[in-house]
């Protein structure tokens, strides 16, 4: 066998670990009193305008550590079976960068918050990937670079904003347990999805709330059987799921290639920084990426320890609230269906709307109709009003009689769409804005026949093709019906007396 074809690679094995920057959406910074530009109330803040003199990085100031950020990590930690360590304490990482003012970060190195844990990973296979998880850690953001000027204008040079500087970052580091970038995008909708349910981050990835650093190379299997590793690259702040799948698959790639170029392997001082380019859809090296002993990390004199004991641990237990795979389980077995299943899952404060209003209605049994009107009636005016379900005005009060009302065939399908947006409106009852409104469904069958009759009159064709056993035409009929009677008319009892009309015809 000669070199040349010693070095032929006969089969590829690609090898994936991966770091998640979690911005927590406390209200203050990590080590002030200063606004998070990670809380909702801050989100347009302009720049530089959440800085203060600890920010800045002034002579004399001191770090005071936020307890909420400490306890949210906790939650994050907990959901992740990690062991909530006793004892971790607070390190400087020094390292140069125009963003961080201090010329170094807080962190924690050797004694971190969260030890250990796993993450079972449903795969769409059916199967179940246990995903290791090494640590999860707090620190703090730096800043933020920009090279345009307001409205996109060209700069030459670099804008700091330090509005971002100091917010509490929970560092999440999974073990190299990824197979497929596949898998990795899954767990990373998973995790955002946890860490939303949880409320510790509002999760809104073009803001960078969450930003993925997935660490690849690849196990190359010779076609002599001998096995060698790529160096590692770690690709940094990709903050949406398609760059994170693509910068994967393009390391898969190059990686390959450049082992066949220069032969290079893993080993002591060959990990690299990339970035990606989302236009050209490929990575950049940046820089050779430093190793631990390179940040000079030591303990920060001007903190204190964070000591976690049993009762502080089962307060912050206590405080959880329902993870989104037992809540996605508690839904499936109410008879929710996958469509409603996944609109309902991606939004943490549709779910809490929709729960409340399944209590209304009586419990599990009325999931399936409060499903029907929230999710329809509900999140059409939501996206075309930019706000969630439960800030349209309307209570799960109301939808609960709703759908005793829908249920009860006191108010036809199109009734209960236009009762929903007047009840947006309204606090009184649903019954009393019905009856205002003239939508309370007609008994009179004389004068849903006189509707009827005058829909198939004014619908010839229609008629004929009912008459001929084509039943799809028939909803033209109603769809005349249900409009000339402005919805007080159920839409089954006109297709029931069109069909008794037009079943002896010719």
């Amino acid at each position: 066998m000669t070199a040349s074809t010693r070095l032929q690679i006969a089969q590829t094995r690609l090898i994936v670990g991966l770091e998640i920057h979690i911005e927590l959406a406390t209200r203050s910074k990590m080590f002030t009193r200063t606004p998070n530009q990670a809380h909702p109330d801050y989100f347009e803040a302009a720049p530089n305008t959440l800085v203060d003199p600890v920010v800045a990085a002034l002579p004399g100031t001191l770090p005071v550590i936020n307890r909420r950020a400490i306890e949210m990590s906790m939650m994050v930690g907990l959901a992740l079976n990690s062991e909530v360590a006793a004892r971790s304490k607070w390190d400087r990482k020094n390292y140069f960068y125009p963003d961080l003012p201090k010329g170094y970060q807080i962190s924690q190195y050797d004694q971190p918050l969260c030890v250990g844990g796993w993450f079972d990973l449903a795969l769409p296979s059916g199967a179940t990937k246990r995903i290791g998880i090494v640590r999860a850690h707090l620190e703090e953001d730096t800043g933020k670079l920009g090279h345009e000027l307001p409205g996109g204008l060209p700069f030459d040079g670099s804008l700091v904003d330090l509005n971002r500087a100091g917010t509490p970052l929970l560092e999440v580091v999974t073990e190299p347990d990824f197979a497929t970038a596949e898998e990795v995008v899954l767990f990373a909708q998973e995790l955002r999805n946890l860490c939303r349910f949880l409320g510790v981050t509002e999760g809104i990835m073009q803001k960078g709330h969450m930003r993925f650093e997935p660490n690849v190379n690849l196990a190359l299997t010779l076609v002599d059987g001998t096995e060698v590793r790529t160096p590692i690259s770690e690709i940094k702040n990709l903050n949406s799921f398609r760059s994170v799948r693509g910068a994967i698959d393009y390391e898969v790639e190059r990686q390959a290639k450049e082992w066949i170029a220069t032969g290079r392997e893993q080993g002591r001082g060959m990990k690299s920084t990339r970035g990606w380019d989302d236009e050209k859809m490929v990575t950049v090296l940046q820089r050779e990426k430093e190793d631990a002993h390179d940040y000079r990390y030591f303990p920060d004199p001007d903190l204190v320890p964070v000591e976690v004991d049993a009762a502080w641990l089962a307060a912050v237990r206590s405080e959880m609230r329902e993870l989104p795979w037992t809540r996605r389980d508690r839904y499936i077995a109410a008879g929710i269906g996958e469509k409603d299943l996944r609109q309902l899952m991606d939004l943490p404060s549709l779910c809490d709307f929709f729960d409340a209003a399944v209590d209304a209605a009586g419990g599990t049994s009325a999931s399936a109709a409060v499903a029907k009107i929230v999710l329809n009636a509900g999140a059409r005016r939501a996206n075309e009003s930019g706000k969630s379900v439960a800030q349209l005005g309307i209570t799960p009060g109301q939808i609960a009689e709703l759908v005793a009302m829908r249920e009860s065939g006191s108010i036809s399908a199109q009734g209960a769409d236009q009762l929903f947006g007047l009840a947006c409106e309204s606090s009184d009852s649903v019954s009393e804005i019905a009856t205002r409104a003239g939508l309370l469904v007609s008994n009179d069958q004389g004068q849903l026949e006189a509707w009827v009759d005058a829909a198939i009159a004014a619908n010839a064709q229609a008629a004929e093709d009912v008459r001929a056993g084509k039943l799809a035409a028939i909803g033209r009929i109603v769809g005349s019906v249900v409009k000339a009677a402005g919805g007080s008319v159920d839409g089954k009892a006109a297709q029931a007396m069109i069909i008794k009309r037009l079943g002896g015809g010719p």
